[in-house]
Parts: C-alpha cells; structure tokens; sequence
C-alpha cells in the first residue's frame, strides 16, 4: 500500500505517508493563504525520511486523501458569493426566524444563557435577496399549485439584476416531490445558460437534503451554496498542486459522515469538519482491531480540543441534524463536541471568577504562540507548557519550529499580574484549567449519552494530546489513557483508512403497525421501491469513480418512532427488502430493542404504533488501510534506556522544580515503562509522564499511561 493523507488543520498539516512497510509521520505549520504550500512542506519532510524526491513518491501511490479546514475557515471569515434564495410563497421568513434559536444555535452553552447580550449571527443570504415564488406541493408530494413561470422568470431577473453570485431553490415539500425544483433549473438554463461567460451556479434543496425539515435543508443549500467557489478554487488549487509535482489519479476528500470521495462526487459542505471526524474513523478502526471495546477519541491540536464516541462494535454516533459554525442544517455527520482548548488557544483574566480563562480565542498559527516568534502578544496553552519546562524550545515539531522562552515569559506576565501571582503559578494554573475543561467536556458529553467515563477506554491523540494525556486522565478520575500510534498525526492516518463511501436518504410516511386499525404494513413493493432507489443512487456515485457493481456494499438505516413521538431513534437493520408480515415483525422487533437500549428496558410503547421518518442507505466500498498490533500491553516491563538529560520541570500540585529525566525515540520500544516525572521527545511529539503516572510502550508507538497505585 501506497498512500499520502493529509490533515490540514487551524495551526498544523498533519502529513501521513503508508509506503509500502514503512510509515511516515510529518508536520508543517498551515499556510492559510494557500493551502497547498503547507502541504508541500509536510510532504517534503516526510520525502526526506524516506530518501525520495516528491515528485518519485507522487508518482506511485494509489491516492492522496485530504480531510481540510477550508470550509470551516470561509464560514468562520464570512468568505463566499453573494448568494440569492427561491422559496415557496408563505416562506420567505422561514430562514430568518430560524426556528426561533438563530441567537444560541451553535454557542456554547454559557452563551446561550446570556439572553441578554444575545445577537443573531450576519445572515448568509440578505433579507432582500430572498424572494418567493408562486407554487405549492403538500406533504405526500400532490401539487396545489401549479409553479407560475412567469413569476419565476421575474424572480431569477430580479436576483440577478441584485447582483446573485449563485442561486439557492428551497421549495416546502420538494423532497417528496421535485417536480417544481426542477422546473426552475430548466427554466434558469434557458434564461442565463452555463456555457456564457458569468454564469451563475444553481443548487436545489432536494439534491442537498433528501428529508423534510425545511429550514435545516434550507441552511444546507445555503451553505453548499456559500461554500462552493471557496471550495472549487481552493481544492482545485491543491489539486493543480498535486498535477505540477507529478501525481496524475484523482484527487479524493474525506467527509465529514466518514467517509471519502473524488472531487466530482463532494458537496462543499460535506468537507466541514473532515479533519476531527477523520480522527473518530481511526479510532473506530483502532478500538476494533485492538479490541479495545468502547473509546472516547480526543484530539487536542493547536486550535481546538475535538471529542468523538466510539461503543463497541464500531457503532459511531451520528447527528443527522448537526449544528455547523452558527447554524442547524440536514447533513449527516459524524457526531463531534468541539471546545476551544487547543495548544493555541488564548488565555485571559477571568474578572467575575477571578482566575483564569482558557479559550475559545486561538492564536493559531498566524501569529500562533508568543513562543513562536511571529507575532503573537497573548498567551496560550503552548506557552505555559514551555514555560513549565515541558518542551524542548530548540527542538519543537522536530526541531522546524524554534520556540522563544522570552517572548513566553512577556506574554505570561501580564496575566500574572492581574491574578497576581508569579509566571510559573500562572502557567499551572492554565494547565490544571485546561485539562479540567477537557476532561468536563469528555464526562458530559459520556453522561448525557447514559455512559461513565471509567466503562470507556479514553485516545488522547493530535500534537497535544500526549503532553496533557495524564492532566485530563486525573481531572476525569481515570486509571489509564492511551496515546495510540501515530498521535501526533493519528487524523490524518484516519484520512487514509476511510472507506469511499455516499450517504442518501429520503423523508417518507411508513406506518409499520397503525395502532388505530390496528393493522401492520403490507404495500412492500413502495417500501423496497424507496431502498432501491437510494441503493441506486449510491451505486451511481461509485461506478462514477471508477468502482466495479461487485465491489459494492450497501447498509441500510431507518429513522423511527413511536406514534406522534417528536424524537426519532436510528435501526441499522439487515432487512434490506420487505417481502411478507414476518419480515415487518423482525423489524419493529429490532427497533424494540434499539429503542430499549437507548432509553431503558419497558420504555417501548408498540401499541402507540410504529413509524418509519426517514429511509437512508450507505453505499461504500472497503479499502485496505493501516494495520494496528499490539496495541495492549503484554508481557514483563522493561527499563528505558538511558536519559539523554535532565530538565527542570513544574508540575500542578508540586511546590518548586522537579528533576526531570528526558528521554528519546529509544523510549518508544515495546514494553519500555518509565515512572514519572520524565519527558519522552520524539521527532513527531513530546509525551509528559507526570509525577505519579507510568508510562508503558507498545507496537507502532502506542503509549499507555497509568495512575501509579500508592500504598
């Protein structure tokens, strides 16, 4: 296997090179100007490693995966066209209002109590450039009125003359019925065809979105709408990048619902969120070949602190209403708790608590840290933990990125003198804040979910993840926590072990046993109708790329409920046809006990009948990725070898400096265990063993850390 996969992300771009047996591991600062030449660095360090020129290495692996932070970053900076809207009649305001939660949507949750202060984010689409037609389809897709062409045309006329960079169609109902959708695309191509020079790009909701819920598929087309040149031009420069330094196959992107595809099979909004949902699908492949049960994948980078589920069996969480930068839209994506408690993030007075605020400002990696020397006046995370004695200021990230203790210290002593207290209680009161608001993150979001932290094995994983592994195992009461292989850039080995894969689905009214007639579903063919269209649209995408028919697998997912009940629970089932009663009663059994399992044994209500909401089906083909061994730790203990110094260090609940031995990459052999405090620095990350904490080496770079039980 030949493989590169890339993780670009808001302070690093992670670059993981599978050649052949050996596997490569590098980091370059993201170049936000341009994508494409914090690649070429990466690319370039892992080329080194492995005496090849890039141009060699592009020319014979099998693909390069990019899993990117571009559309996060345009959201974020408000960086898009100027979009114009076509809704039903009567819905002009459906965006605006937006259900009512516009100002708390996608804040946290101190935010979203603030009532007071509380403000609507810009809208993406102006209130002026939305604009109603004259057509209506009801719920089970019959029209009521016909779609008034010539008012159409007025309205396409009208946004243009506005001033529309691209055009979002957003009928009520069109998912059950796109005749009108469709009509407006053909009548929009006459009018201003797509081969003239300025043409306008036109999205219909019912290809963005396949259910109902008409403003969460209303803010999908917007943001694929928004997202689209922004994406084009900056994943086609990459891809012109790949062209010029000699890789000639398609270019493929990770998306955010786990999967990956070409170009010409990705929507913009698809591409949100790739990087830390890249890191969950390493997990899961991970925790299933090391048979680790379940896991909670954390991912703390420069820029934010990312949490994913993982239970056993490899069943990931999804939220098929996710909220993405400040608003709710209908894409399914894997589920993602996102805090701003990365290696970058921005440390202040806290005036009401008097102590310390961690986040979520980030410096990135422009300025970055005061440490990196570009810049930066505020500190962060990063800062505090060179100040602390934890990194090595003239070897950090391999020694590319030379740190800057003075500028540190500058940064850190004004926020010393508002708390204060002295730069070096300062810095452990930043780490112990850190890694407490981690380790919250992690036990809510377990709890809500009904789980306990200690039933889960806990990855800390991204550039900072093994120097705060034993701070957030502490804070959340844990004995162990793991560092898998490959942390510092573990994302972007989940980029390159994605399977291709595309998710479709579409809002149906299926009643499986009508509690009033007391009767159960019979018209199998709509029912088996509804799977082989998704199944075909699927299979469409794939032999599209290239995929033989035979090579393609499809799973089958059902959105259901009981009665009238609001709340939907997912059935992955294997019934991918209905053919008699007996098939029907399987499947309201499996949701039985799914539901059970979600909500509590008794909890089942079968005589308040049973519905089926939404029909979806994965289609996806399994590819060969990184194989993980010897992850669990087996066998006696060893020594480490001998340290290659000693640093004095500062520890949260140590008064004074400790003598701390460090070590190097010869610590990463197999069964090595070290007892804190020590330093292991590696040429990809530094693992910090604080005191009362065993470290103990596995296969392929995994480390385990374990509390140290005191008699």
């Amino acid at each position: 296997m030949r493989r590169v996969s890339v993780d670009i992300g808001g302070t690093f771009t992670d670059c993981f090179v599978a050649w052949d047996n050996k596997y490569i591991e590098s980091k370059a600062l993201t170049t936000h100007q341009n994508l494409a030449l914090g690649f070429n660095e990466a690319l370039k360090n892992a080329c080194d490693e492995l005496e090849l020129k890039e141009h060699d290495l592009l020319s014979q692996v099998d693909s390069v995966r990019y899993a990117t932070t571009l559309g996060t970053n345009a959201l974020i900076q408000r960086k898009g066209p100027r979009l114009g809207m076509l809704t039903t009649m009567g819905f002009r305001s459906s965006v605006p209002l937006a259900r009512a939660k516009g100002y708390a949507t996608g804040l946290p949750h101190k935010q979203q109590m603030d009532v007071p202060n509380a403000e609507r984010p810009d809208p993406i689409v102006p209130i002026p450039m939305i604009l109603e037609v004259r057509e209506r389809i009801d719920y089970t897709g019959d029209v009521l009125l016909k779609l008034d062409e010539k008012d159409l045309r007025d309205k396409l006329r009208q946004l243009v003359d506005k001033g529309a960079e691209a055009i979002v169609v957003t009928l009520a109902n069109s998912v059950v019925n796109p005749e009108h959708e469709l009509r407006i695309r053909e009548i929009f191509l006459k009018e201003y065809p797509g081969h003239m020079l300025g043409a306008i790009p036109l999205l219909l909701s019912h290809q963005v979105g396949g259910r109902k819920g008409e403003y969460a598929r209303a803010m999908s087309t917007i943001m694929d709408g928004f997202l689209h040149s922004t994406m084009y031009h900056g994943l086609g420069t990459l891809e012109l990048n790949l062209r010029n330094t000699g890789y000639s196959k398609p270019m493929l992107c990770n998306h955010n619902s786990g999967g990956m595809a070409q170009l010409n099979s990705t929507d913009a909004l698809q591409t949100v969120h790739s990087g830390p949902v890249s890191g969950i699908a390493a997990s899961e492949h991970l925790a299933l070949q090391a048979e680790l049960g379940n896991i909670v994948a954390t991912d703390m980078g420069g820029t934010s602190f990312d949490i994913g589920i993982v239970v056993e069996g490899g069943v990931k969480y999804y939220d098929f209403n996710p909220e993405i930068e400040r608003w709710m839209v209908a894409v399914p994506m894997v589920h993602l708790v996102t805090l701003g408690a990365g290696g970058g993030s921005v440390c202040q007075y806290d005036r009401i608590y008097k102590t310390v605020q961690v986040g979520p400002e980030s410096a990135g990696s422009d300025p970055g840290p005061a440490a990196y020397d570009r810049g930066g006046l505020k500190p962060t995370v990063t800062d505090a933990d060179l100040l602390m004695g934890y990194l090595d200021p003239g070897n950090y990230a391999g020694g590319r990125i030379k740190l800057n203790p003075k500028r540190a210290k500058q940064a850190m002593e004004e926020l010393a003198d508002e708390l204060d207290v002295d730069t070096v209680e300062t810095c452990k009161l930043i780490k112990q804040t850190v890694d407490a608001n981690m380790a919250n993150g992690i036990a809510r979001e377990l709890r809500t979910r009904g789980y306990e932290p200690v039933d889960f094995t806990t990855l800390a994983y991204g550039g900072n993840g093994p120097l705060h592994a034993c701070g957030i195992a502490r804070a959340l009461g844990v004995r162990n926590i793991l560092a898998p292989p490959y942390a510092s850039t573990f994302s972007a080995v989940g980029a390159g072990n994605m399977n291709q894969m595309h998710i479709h689905e579409l809002s149906t009214w299926t009643v499986l046993y009508d509690a009033n007639l007391k009767s159960l579903f019979a018209d199998y063919s709509k029912f088996n109708g509804f799977v082989e269209e998704l199944e075909r649209r699927g299979r469409e995408d794939l032999l599209r790329q290239g995929f033989a028919a035979e090579g393609i697998g499809y799973r089958l997912e059902l959105d259901m409920r009981y009665g009238n009940q609001r709340v939907t629970t997912a059935v992955v089932t294997d019934l991918h046809r209905l053919n008699n009663q007996s098939d029907v009663l399987r499947l309201m059994e499996q949701f039985y006990q799914r539901y059970g399992e979600r909500f509590g044994k008794g909890s089942q209500v079968t005589e308040a009948g049973v519905r089926i909401n939404t029909v979806r089906v994965c289609s996806f083909v399994t590819q060969p990725g990184v194989a993980f061994k010897g992850i669990k730790p087996a066998g006696k203990g060893k020594a480490p070898p001998a340290p290659d110094g000693l640093r004095k260090c500062h520890f949260v609940g140590h008064d004074g400096a400790l003598e701390t031995p460090i070590y190097g990459d010869g610590a990463l052999e197999p069964r090595t265990e070290i007892d804190g405090p020590a330093i292991v620095v590696t040429r990809a990350t530094t693992y910090l063993i604080e005191p009362g904490w065993r470290y103990r080496a596995a296969e392929q770079g995994a480390v385990w850390f374990t509390r140290i039980e005191t008699t």
